[in-house]
C-alpha cells in the first residue's frame, strides 16, 4: 500500500470520526434548543462541552507529544522527520487509543444491559428494585390514606 494511501485512510478516518461526534453534539443542542427554550448554551450542555474542550485539549496536547516522539525516533534513525511519516504516526496512536476506548465502553453498555451486580447503578436489577420500592411506598400510603378516611 502506498504511504499516500495509508495517509488518506488515516485522515478520511480521524476527520470521519470528529464529523460524527461533534456533528451528532451539535444536532442535539439545536433540536433541544428548538423544543423549547433553555436556561443557556454552557448551562444545559455543560458537561458535554467541558468533555468536548478536554477531548481536543488533550488530543492537542497528544499531538505535540507524538511530534516530539517521531522527532526523536526518525532522528536516531538518520532520518528527516516529515509531516507525512508524522500523520500516519499520530493516526495510528489515536487509532489505538480510540479503539481501544470504544472497545471498553461497548463491552461496558452490553455487559451492564445483560448481567446484574445487586446495587449497582448501572445493573439493570436498580431500576426494578426501585420500581418495586416505590409501589410499596404507594401501597403503604393509600393504606393509610384508607385507614384516615374510614376515621
Amino acid at each position: 500500500m502506498s504511504q499516500g494511501l495509508i495517509i488518506g485512510i488515516t485522515l478520511v478516518t480521524l476527520i470521519g470520526v470528529m464529523i460524527v461526534l461533534m456533528g451528532s453534539l451539535v444536532w442535539h443542542i439545536r433540536s433541544v434548543r428548538r423544543a423549547g427554550p433553555t436556561p443557556g448554551l454552557w448551562r444545559t450542555f455543560g458537561l458535554s462541552l467541558a468533555f468536548c474542550g478536554l477531548f481536543f485539549l488533550t488530543w492537542l496536547a497528544q499531538g505535540i507529544a507524538e511530534w516530539g516522539s517521531y522527532r526523536a525516533e526518525q532522528r536516531d534513525h538518520g532520518a528527516d522527520a516529515t509531516l507525512s511519516g508524522y500523520i500516519v504516526e499520530f493516526g495510528q496512536s489515536t487509532l489505538e487509543n480510540w479503539q481501544s476506548e470504544f472497545l471498553q465502553l461497548f463491552s461496558f453498555v452490553v455487559l451492564s444491559a445483560l448481567l446484574i451486580h445487586r446495587d449497582s447503578a448501572e445493573s439493570k436489577d436498580s431500576d426494578e428494585r426501585m420500581e418495586e420500592k416505590i409501589d410499596k411506598i404507594a401501597k403503604r400510603l393509600d393504606e393509610l390514606d384508607a385507614a384516615n378516611i374510614t376515621h
